[in-house]
């Protein structure tokens, strides 16, 4: 601890579960870039195609296109660490297969790239879990910290992996790195298995996977903190996949081997695309990796904060997947520069390209100085129901009637844009804002939700940030006045399946009742 009771980044580490997962974890992305190293070694060994070399990065990314939202909705449903656990068996069993193919001499080219995506599968499954574990472990007051130490030991994991297994693959082979690799599992694995998580219970049913998976795509879509960071990602990690993935290639021709290859990725960062001298390219990459923590950790960090607890493995699923189609559209647009310019032209494009997303993501700012209160507010006072609907029942449709004091009328409208997306990203499949045609200072704001559960799930999710622009709006109505709210179930319908065409009966409804339209005549 700091002496005027600030919190230190190393801070986190006086929690024990905390300490020896992020020690255990630190030891496992040890092997996991000495494992790299040797899958690019073997790779350059088996063909000399820089195009198949940086595909390895593609194999063991691709696989987020796929199950990298299923992997965050589950990881919101079940029990993380009990995810975790299969996750990491599953990826040990992986490089376990790998070490014992090259042993016995029987890898090729297709073999390394199919057992790559294999263990691209299986971490897939483990990273939106692993990265939304850090608050459980952690009080709110360390979250930052404790996410930054994270970074940190991957990055003190990257420093060191790479030299090490570039050192073990000259004087062992790169079979011994995969027999390491594999061991390196097993700590996470028991520290996780001793972790006894609390649980909050809860009196509502688990969302189901596609309801799940359409809530996050909801908010990643409506969030506006969230887009700004994948944004900067996207724009970081296509240059930045092109720096890893020709790195097998420029170590080759340094002349030094796996020892140099190793070297240059501990080292890693931009700016080799005239050099080929080892004690010219080390410094340079050095000083590269520093920018590349830097632009990593705040990322991650910007991620996370604005992420609530309900949806965080699914925003960082989200997150993780624009992370790795970076380095997997990056890693092959360069490898494919690389094989038809060489590489001079390839690093040349990669810098280029940093300056200018570089530029980019400033005027973007993707990460704020603030910090988002996501905590329950839980203000919303209970619904007003004649007998209680059944969970499934829905879709379910809110109204909530204003009167606005005449001269706050646009900034009243202004407000509700920015609640209106509040509403969609927390949970809304439609939100409208309809305008009174007799009396203009009379508003009418309706929200359809999928069932009677989400809706009530909502109540228990909606954050302080939500509550505070809720007392912005308030403040624009008139002062005498009442804030309304009504709930209306569809009383045929079955389900989400029916959400559509319910929706916009309801809003017929609204609309004929209250004799109100749409300002500007957009409903969406």
């Amino acid at each position: 601890m700091m002496s005027d009771g600030r919190r230190s980044t190393w801070s986190p580490l006086a929690h024990p579960v905390f300490r020896a997962l992020w020690i255990a974890s630190a030891a496992s992305y040890v092997g996991s870039y000495m494992a790299d190293v040797a899958q690019g070694w073997l790779m350059t060994s088996l063909t000399p195609s820089p195009l198949l070399v940086s595909l390895l990065l593609s194999a063991e990314s691709l696989p987020f296109f796929l199950l990298g939202l299923p992997a965050g909705a589950l990881a919101d449903i079940v029990d993380r660490r009990r995810l975790l656990v299969v996750s990491q068996l599953a990826m040990a069993a992986a490089v376990a297969t790998l070490a014992i193919v090259t042993l016995t001499g029987v890898v090729t080219p297709g073999i390394l790239l199919t057992l790559t995506a294999v263990l691209g599968i299986a971490t897939a499954l483990n990273d939106p879990a692993w990265f939304a574990i850090v608050p459980d472990l952690l009080p709110s007051e360390e979250l930052a910290s404790g996410v930054t130490l994270t970074g940190a030991g991957v990055n003190i994991a990257r420093a060191l992996g790479p030299a090490l297994g570039g050192f073990l693959v000259a004087a062992a082979g790169p079979a011994f790195v995969f027999v390491l690799n594999a061991l390196s599992f097993v700590g996470v694995v028991g520290v996780l298995l001793a972790w006894r998580r609390e649980q909050l219970p809860s009196v509502l049913p688990a969302e189901r996977m596609l309801g799940a998976i359409r809530a996050g795509v909801r908010f990643a879509r409506y969030s506006d903190a969230l887009r700004r960071v994948l944004v900067g990602t996207f724009l970081f990690m296509v240059c930045g996949g092109g720096i890893m993935g020709l790195m097998p290639v420029l170590g080759r021709e340094t002349g030094h081997g796996a020892i140099g290859f190793g070297l240059l990725l501990g080292s890693l960062g931009f700016g080799a695309a005239t050099s080929r001298e080892i004690a010219i390219l080390c410094p340079i990459m050095l000083f590269g990796g520093v920018a590349w923590i830097a632009v990593l950790s705040t990322l991650t960090l910007g991620a996370q904060q604005a992420s609530p607890s309900w949806v965080r493995a699914r925003a960082l699923a989200v997150y993780l997947i624009v992370f790795q189609a970076g380095i997997a559209g990056g890693s092959a647009l360069w490898g494919f520069v690389a094989s038809r310019g060489g590489l001079k032209i390839a690093y040349l494009g990669i810098a280029a390209g940093l300056v200018l997303g570089a530029a980019l993501a400033y005027r973007l700012r993707p990460v704020s100085d603030g910090v988002v209160d996501h905590s329950p507010a839980r203000h919303w006072p209970d619904p007003v129901v004649d007998g209680e609907p059944s969970l499934e029942a829905g879709p379910i449709m809110v109204q909530v009637e204003y009167a606005v004091e005449t001269t706050c009328v646009d900034a009243f409208r202004t407000a509700m844009t920015q609640l209106g997306r509040n509403r969609r990203r927390d949970g809304a499949i439609e939100w409208w804002l309809f305008q009174d045609t007799a009396d203009p200072s009379r508003f009418v704001e309706t929200w359809v939700e999928e069932t009677w559960a989400s809706h009530l799930r909502n109540h228990d999710r909606v954050s302080v940030a939500h509550k505070e622009l809720e007392e912005r709006v308030r403040d624009l109505t008139r002062k005498e006045s009442t804030i309304t709210t009504r709930h209306f179930v569809a009383p045929d319908a079955r389900g989400p399946a029916a959400t559509a065409a319910s929706a916009a009966a309801a809003v017929r409804a609204v609309q004929e009742r209250t004799g109100c339209w749409a300002p500007d005549g957009t409903l969406d």
